[in-house]
């Protein structure tokens, strides 16, 4: 479903959280300097999911840590280096993966038109075939982003987590330009992918003082998450999908959410609000007005800038 974003074709995002570079990002930067990008990037998408099922929830959430600790600049995908600890490294992003599918694409891209496509470019382009590339919407993405120079763990503490409350989730979102509307069309990318217990553990075991288990979980959902993640001898890599299509790109969270169902806490909270439980409602309702919410936020956040160079090697600076 391609939209019709020609009004988007030039966007500038200043936000004081990250004190970004002012980039005008345009659909057709690369037209004349590298006009095969986008099927380069598409194509090492399609290879890395063709090998790994979950390569394309991966892309989607790469995008999403990258973009909301210093704008869309790259920084998640450089290493550490000597005393620094980088994004990748941070507590947040330990189980972020798929990062050879980038490095694939930029080799790609560089044999192509060397020193031309910013890495966060190319991680832009990847989390939107990620979405394509499961049944999901097709957006222009607009580009001309550079990566940035600095990478730091401990920046990490200003993603949201799955434990926030809707005022947690809000004013994050809100820090970085982005409404309560994009908060509940981004949540949706929640469609794909998969949790492990820790980052729900939280409503399942000792939740307060009066309940062990979250009581807005529906009762035979809850018992079977406590079965899979017990509170002691918990299989390392136990968790839950985040739905039961959960390779697949649709409205099927926002219908779990309103069934009790949702894994996060930070997914119930959508609830709290009258506007955010309205748009959940809307959402489960009519999968295309999720499509059309998730398209138009999508390209917000991800116009978020901030980078100062186009990087040789996305895992280290020039």
């Amino acid at each position: 479903m391609a939209l019709n974003l020609a009004f988007l074709s030039s966007i500038l995002i200043i936000l004081s959280a990250f004190s970004p570079v002012i980039t005008a990002l345009s659909s057709n930067y690369y037209d004349k300097s590298c006009p095969n990008v986008e099927q380069i990037v598409s194509n090492a998408v399609k290879k890395g999911a063709a090998n790994d099922r979950t390569v394309p929830a991966a892309l989607l959430r790469m995008h999403f840590h990258d973009c909301f600790i210093r704008g869309c600049d790259a920084s998640v995908l450089l290493n550490s280096k000597g005393s620094n600890q980088a994004e990748k490294d941070g507590p947040p992003n330990i189980s972020l993966h798929a990062f050879y599918v980038i490095d694939n694409a930029k080799k790609q891209v560089e044999a192509s038109c060397p020193g031309v496509v910013s890495c966060a470019d190319i991680l832009a382009l990847a989390a939107r075939d990620a979405v394509v590339q499961s049944g999901g919407p097709n957006w222009d993405v607009p580009k001309g982003r550079k990566d940035g120079r600095t990478s730091k763990a401990t920046e990490t503490r200003q993603l949201p987590a799955p434990t926030f409350n809707i005022s947690q989730l809000q004013q994050s979102f809100s820090q970085r330009g982005l409404s309560l509307n994009d908060l509940v069309a981004l949540s949706g990318g929640h469609t794909l992918g998969f949790s492990h217990c820790s980052s729900f553990q939280n409503r399942i075991h000792n939740f307060n003082a009066t309940h062990d288990v979250d009581p807005s979980l529906q009762p035979s959902f809850a018992a079977s998450l406590k079965n899979t993640c017990p509170i002691n001898n918990r299989p390392k890599n136990a968790g839950a999908t985040m739905d039961p299509s959960s390779t697949t790109f649709d409205n099927t969270y926002f219908k779990l959410i309103l069934q009790g169902k949702s894994l996060f806490s930070s997914d119930q909270a959508l609830l709290s609000l009258p506007k955010t439980k309205n748009l959940v409602t809307k959402f489960a309702t009519s999968k295309e007005a999720f499509l059309d919410a998730f398209v138009n936020s999508m390209i917000k956040m991800s116009s978020i800038t901030g980078g100062q160079e186009v990087r040789k090697d996305c895992r280290m600076v020039n």
